[in-house]
């Protein structure tokens, strides 16, 4: 998406609705420019929870923060705001333009994003390295090193994935591993969502496609990421890893009150419904 572009488009419309308030002093020269005003048909209406930010351009930065430092800094520059936005990628699997950048180890982004605003955590602050400030917040919240980050990431898991990046530097490294050394010690702090055995026989399955309504994008898609566990997504959004937490029955990544329970027929499953944790909707197998 070309951010800029994007917003250029609203501003003949944004312009003219600004005027409503001029207009009620002057209510036959707001009319004027209003019928003056020529509006291209083809230009996208407003986002419909305006002033809201546009969830298209939300979702972009988060997105982005995973690795496409260029987008980042031209969105960022352009509306500081994006340092803070956060999304919901599905089932109440939220995360913050910084939490991406952290969970992924990329410093450069998160850096940027905090001199524009953003927020740290516990998870930034393992990522970068900074063991006083995560053994305070171990002291003064007990429990906060078990609890999940993005996707279900854990705390463990932001140090290794910075640990990982090809381009740190050596003092980074020796910082990261004090932290890294340390949250092994408290022996909790790498808590993993449970997720059961399951064959590949048994993940070919459930792959398929299952309806819910008759728009096109009606439609959950269960398939194999690349790295060879089942995922779920609705057509045309991001997909959420399913862990196992019982026969037929999957929870998404980062959402552990949400089931995913599968009906069986002949052996095979032949519809899907989803619990958050009250049923919310089913969806037939096609």
């Amino acid at each position: 998406m070309n951010f800029i572009a994007y917003q250029r488009r609203r501003f003949i419309k944004s312009a003219a609705f600004g005027l409503f308030g001029i207009a009620a002093f002057d209510t036959v020269s707001g009319q004027s420019f209003l019928s003056s005003t020529s509006l291209d048909k083809d230009e996208e209406k407003l986002f419909y929870r305006y002033p809201s930010m546009d969830d298209e351009i939300v979702s972009s930065i988060v997105g982005a923060s995973h690795g496409n430092f260029d987008k980042v800094k031209e969105m960022v520059t352009r509306r500081p705001e994006l340092a803070k936005a956060a999304w919901d990628w599905g089932f109440g699997d939220w995360e913050t333009a910084l939490g991406a950048a952290s969970h992924v180890g990329r410093r450069d982004i998160a850096e940027f994003l905090m001199e524009h605003g953003a927020r740290p955590d516990i998870f930034t602050f393992t990522m970068l390295g900074m063991l006083k400030s995560v053994q305070e917040m171990v002291e003064t919240i007990p429990g906060i090193q078990s609890m999940p980050g993005p996707h279900g990431i854990t705390l463990l898991q932001h140090a290794k994935n910075r640990l990982n990046n090809k381009s740190i530097t050596a003092p980074d490294a020796d910082n990261v591993n004090k932290v890294l050394n340390y949250l092994e010690s408290l022996g909790n702090a790498d808590i993993k969502p449970k997720s059961l055995a399951i064959s590949e026989e048994e993940k070919k399955s459930y792959m398929g496609e299952y309806r819910f309504g008759n728009n096109e994008n009606e439609l959950f898609i269960v398939d194999l990421h690349r790295l060879g566990f089942l995922q779920m997504a609705r057509k045309g959004a991001a997909a959420r890893a399913l862990n196992r937490i019982d026969e037929n029955i999957f929870s998404p990544a980062g959402a552990p009150s949400v089931s995913i329970i599968f009906r069986m027929g002949n052996g095979k499953p032949v519809s899907l419904s989803i619990h958050e944790p009250d049923p919310v909707v089913s969806a037939a197998r096609v």
